[in-house]
């Protein structure tokens, strides 16, 4: 695959996720550096081609799609520090997606021990020639690299392509308010004029920067508002899933359906929270909307 070139000094090795390789002082940091077999060997003749050698590795977040080849890199690992455990241990990862442990196989993307963290950063720390931005929602210690030389904001996972959500139905978060305070954030370094790496989609800039950011607000509103209809009949989180899955069209499987328990919790907590829905036992854990 050919490498896209941003500015003077960056360049996006396509995937999902990218990655990208900022040239900093005579070497390349990896930004995510992603998975799969050959993954690390074909980032390392790539970066071989621009007559460097890999440096550091930073990670938006320690999802183990973003970061289970970093290992095989053989390049010290940066994370933020709410991102840690997630990134060393498989089964916090687990945990955070299936609520414990995952039968085997059945999470989309695990990884084997063994990747190492080997510093830890705070949001605002500069970092090879980026800086850290806080983009939590999708995850605790979400982080966003703005690269000012290069007018680019590496967002990882804080916002989606618009086929990936179509794919899923909901953007996948842990904190929806927290999700939506993050993409207005991003709206304000795209009205500066910033381009946007997503690691799942196409770099976007401008108006389709814009409306990009837009389609994801809309679908968790979207949402937000759908659970509250939806749970006029009172129902289980899994039937709940259920619902909001085949009213967006997906095409649901089991690693689907777990996947979308995670958003879907959250959302239950905000309302629960907000005093719009209340909870009973009946033969299992109910929801419902309260009368207006």
């Amino acid at each position: 695959m050919a490498l896209g070139k941003f500015g003077d000094s960056a360049y996006l090795y396509p995937g999902s996720p990218s990655t990208l390789i900022r040239v900093f002082d005579g070497g390349a940091v990896l930004i995510d550096p992603g998975h799969g077999s050959g993954r690390h060997k074909d980032l390392k003749r790539e970066i071989r081609k621009l007559g460097l050698d890999v440096r550091a590795q930073l990670a938006t977040h320690g999802h183990a799609d973003h970061i289970a080849v970093a290992p095989e890199i053989g390049a010290p690992l940066f994370i933020h520090r709410f991102e840690f455990s997630i990134a060393e241990s498989p089964l916090n990862r687990e945990l955070l997606t299936f609520g414990s442990k995952a039968p085997e196989g059945f999470l989309v993307f695990q990884f084997p021990e063994g990747v190492k963290v080997n510093a830890v950063f705070e949001w605002g720390d500069e970092l090879f020639g980026t800086k850290a931005i806080g983009l939590s929602g999708h995850s605790p210690g979400m982080t966003g690299f703005l690269d000012d030389e290069n007018g680019l904001i590496y967002a990882g996972d804080s916002f989606f392509g618009e086929k990936l959500i179509q794919s899923v139905g909901v953007p996948y978060l842990i904190d929806p308010e927290l999700f939506k305070t993050s993409i207005k954030e991003l709206h304000n370094y795209v009205d500066k004029g910033y381009l946007l790496i997503p690691s799942h989609g196409k770099p976007v800039g401008g108006e389709e920067a814009a409306e990009l950011l837009e389609f994801n607000l809309k679908r968790v509103d979207e949402t937000e508002s759908l659970i509250l209809d939806l749970l006029r009949d009172p129902m289980s989180v899994d039937e709940l899933a259920f619902r909001i899955m085949e009213h967006y069209g997906v095409v649901i499987t089991p690693q689907k359906l777990a996947l979308n328990l995670v958003p879907v919790r959250a959302f239950i907590a905000e309302l629960y929270n907000r005093g719009e829905i209340d909870v009973f036992v009946d033969g299992g854990l109910k929801w419902r909307a309260k009368t207006r």
